[in-house]
């Protein structure tokens, strides 16, 4: 009979303490024995069935035998990462992404980590059939003497057919099967074949699945470099890799590292020797890697990753495996930073995008932004950012011009400040040149070199805004382009990419190639992906080579001797600034045969204007023509320096209708028109305003009989020779 509890407010007494004492242990006895009995209870169940599954039985284990079948090994779509490389091999990057995995063969693991996995994992797993009996017995064993489990009978066969499973179902008809299935796929491959298959699949922590990820993740090595106490710390993980993190919690990583050395000493892997030097070393020594982490060339890599998703999808350009090969320089991509850093060295310096295509078949070569002061801008100032180009937009005038036939030499416009308005409704016009001097009658070349923003005015309105709209996208422009008599003088904003596509077009003799990132790409099985096109040039004929080589040879002097002489670097290329109004963008595009490299200068944030960058307004003949030079330098080193072949359609000039815009809705200017004589030559002709003369829309028109035509300038020589020496830097305000 239980004694009565002592009264309220009574201190207990010493009979009463042991009373409760035992009572408590009876407790814990009968608790004690409660779980010896399950234990022993699932032990039993479970040798029993596992001894029936595998003997030759009729019934339901036979008809449970044939239900189990290799085919439902499905695997998990753990995937592995898709990395990028240079031309030339070099890592790039890896596609972001939730679960890193690098699959390896089994001769690509260092034997340490074959031994170690075994010994901790599944000691007899060259021995034992798939299913462990021995083992079972004596993890049940352990198991019910220690009343909980404190080890697990599953061997590496039976944990891989886990991971490979697509049930997840915790029940006793799964660990059959997983039990059955393991049987059979022991049988149906070889030892080999299933070690690596775990040790690809299996999770090591820190977002790491498979040994090369974890060799990387922890010790950024290769999973074949991993030495005995590398290998025994990571063999360890799989069982808890929470518990066990070598970054977070190294004490207790190095314990279970230290119970795998054990286990290797214990089965003969290594020797006592072995084992007392591995254990001595209470540093882990990591080096948490950043293979997946770490991204070369983010400009370019975006611009890769846009195209993989593109045509992949997302969750395969994540976790597909796959491997691709573009066409980035990684020698032009340091000199491109290099010429820029060497440029805009301040903190508050403005950024600057660099990107160089190959004209021969569109190849990307270099693609690349600095932001002075800020690192890491994930936003791609080449092929992303839109912004006015400029004066660079006049050479689509005068590709445009050029195709109707005009000879940009013996064609004369007025150099003045223009005044264009339509009619009364629409607002006005008005178009000075950059540095507010004017040259009076000039040809459309010398206007070219000086960059004349009043006679591309007029001669945009004379080409057409439509035609030079479809020039641009012929040549390579796909943005929107907004089609106003501004146009000509780069109103429309586009992209560096597009820029640069553009002219490499002019530079390959009027035949455009679709710009190209990506050489090849390998999927995850080994096959190269021949369907997508990656690697094949694409490129059309879009303009006659006869334009594009006479475009060639004005922006050829521009270089010699206009705008762009601060890009001169001793051998022939053609090239054209370009300045905004405000001075927020600055360009310079230029080409030689081999390589067309266009260069932006302005701030990503907004168009802020570049009017006291070390002391001078931005100009494109300033710091981007400076750029332009030292990155061809580099660029071009190696290269045999070529000159422009002679066009096998050259253009045959025609009559070009002048001043059908000008002469009639601005009475106070003069124009000029070249109509073709009979025998094939091209006369210009001026009108000077002298009588006024009402027209049908009420406009008043002021014409004179024509004074004898001005001399033309002579044609631009064929092959000018460069001058003995570089010429001197450009001034301060060089035009745009």
């Amino acid at each position: 009979m239980t004694p009565p509890p002592p009264p309220r407010g009574r201190r207990p007494s010493d009979d009463d303490l042991e009373h409760v004492l035992r009572r408590s242990r009876r407790r814990r006895e009968r608790g004690k024995g409660k779980r010896k009995r399950r234990v022993a209870l699932i032990f039993a169940t479970l040798l029993v069935v596992v001894l029936a599954l595998i003997a030759t039985g009729v019934g339901a284990v036979a008809k449970f035998r044939s239900d189990c079948s290799l085919k439902d090994l499905n695997p998990v779509k753990i995937g592995a990462n898709s990395f990028v490389f240079a031309a030339n091999g070099s890592l790039l990057g890896s596609i972001p992404a939730e679960r890193n995995r690098t699959p390896v063969a089994l001769w690509n693991v260092s034997p340490w980590m074959r031994e170690a996995s075994v010994a901790i994992e599944d000691h007899r797993f060259y021995e034992h059939g798939g299913v462990d009996y021995e083992g079972i017995a004596r993890a049940a064993w352990k198991d019910l003497r220690a009343g909980h489990v404190v080890q697990g009978g599953s061997t590496i066969t039976q944990q891989l057919v886990r991971n490979l499973y697509i049930s997840k179902e915790r029940t006793l008809k799964r660990k059959l099967k997983e039990a059955c299935l393991a049987i059979k796929l022991s049988r149906a491959r070889t030892k080999d074949w299933i070690l690596a298959q775990y040790m690809n699949q299996v999770y090591y922590g820190n977002h790491a699945y498979g040994i090369e990820a974890a060799a990387q993740t922890y010790f950024s090595k290769h999973a074949r470099d991993l030495t005995l106490a590398q290998a025994a710390l990571l063999a360890g993980l799989p069982q808890a890799p929470s518990s066990y993190d070598p970054l977070h919690r190294p004490a207790a990583a190095i314990g279970r590292r230290d119970q795998v050395l054990r286990a290797m000493r214990v089965y003969g892997n290594i020797s006592q020797a072995r084992y007392a030097k591995a254990v001595a070393l209470q540093n882990l020594s990591l080096k948490p890697g950043r293979l997946y982490t770490r991204i070369r060339e983010p400009y370019f890599f975006s611009y890769v990753r846009d195209q993989l998703i593109a045509e992949y999808g997302a969750s395969t350009v994540r976790t597909g495996g796959l491997r691709v090969y573009t066409t980035i320089n990684p020698r032009l991509q340091v000199a491109a930073r290099k010429a820029i850093r060497d440029t805009l060295y301040l903190r508050n310096d403005p950024a600057a995008a660099v990107v160089s295509i190959n004209p021969a078949n569109g190849a990307i070569r270099a693609m690349t932004a600095v932001t002075p002061g800020r690192a890491g801008n994930q936003f791609n100032l080449v092929a992303q950012a839109r912004r006015q180009p400029g004066s660079t937009f006049k050479t689509f005038v005068l590709a445009a011009a050029i195709e109707q036939g005009m000879n940009p030499s013996s064609t004369y416009y007025v150099s003045a400040p223009f005044h264009y308005q339509p009619d009364p409704y629409t607002a006005a016009w008005d178009v000075q040149t950059y540095d507010h001097s004017y040259s009076g009658s000039v040809s459309v070349t010398s206007a070219t070199l000086a960059s004349d923003n009043t006679v591309y005015a007029q001669l945009t309105l004379d080409v057409g805004p439509d035609k030079v709209a479809e020039m641009a996208h012929k040549l390579g422009v796909l943005s929107h382009l907004d089609v106003v008599p501004a146009m000509g003088l780069g109103a429309d904003a586009i992209s560096p990419l597009e820029e640069a596509s553009a002219y490499a077009t002019i530079a390959a003799g009027g035949v455009y190639s679709k710009p190209m990132a990506i050489r090849k790409v390998v999927l995850a099985g080994g096959k190269v992906d021949t369907d997508a096109g990656w690697g094949q040039p694409q490129r059309r004929r879009v303009i006659s080579d006869g334009v594009a080589y006479e475009v060639t040879k004005i922006l050829e002097q521009n270089i010699l001797g206009g705008t762009g002489v601060g890009a001169y670097f001793g051998r022939s290329a053609a090239g054209k600034t370009g300045t905004t109004d405000n001075h927020a963008d600055a360009w310079f595009s230029g080409y030689v045969p081999q390589l067309e490299t266009t260069v932006w200068v302005g701030y990503p944030q907004g168009e802020i204007p570049m009017e006291n960058v070390h002391g001078i307004s931005v100009a494109g003949g300033t710091f981007p023509a400076t750029i332009w030079k030292l990155f061809m330098e580099t660029a071009m080193e190696n290269a045999p320096a070529m000159t422009w072949q002679s066009p096998r359609d050259p253009v045959v000039w025609r009559a070009f209708t002048q001043g059908q815009y000008g002469s009639s809705l601005r009475p106070s200017s003069t124009y000029y028109y070249s109509p073709t004589t009979p025998g094939g030559t091209t006369t210009t002709t001026r009108t000077t305003p002298t009588r006024t003369t009402p027209t049908a829309t009420g406009r008043t028109v002021t014409t004179t009989p024509p004074p004898p035509p001005p001399p033309p300038e002579p044609p631009p020589p064929p092959e000018p020779p460069p001058p003995p020496a570089p010429p001197p830097p450009p001034p301060p305000h060089p035009g745009p």
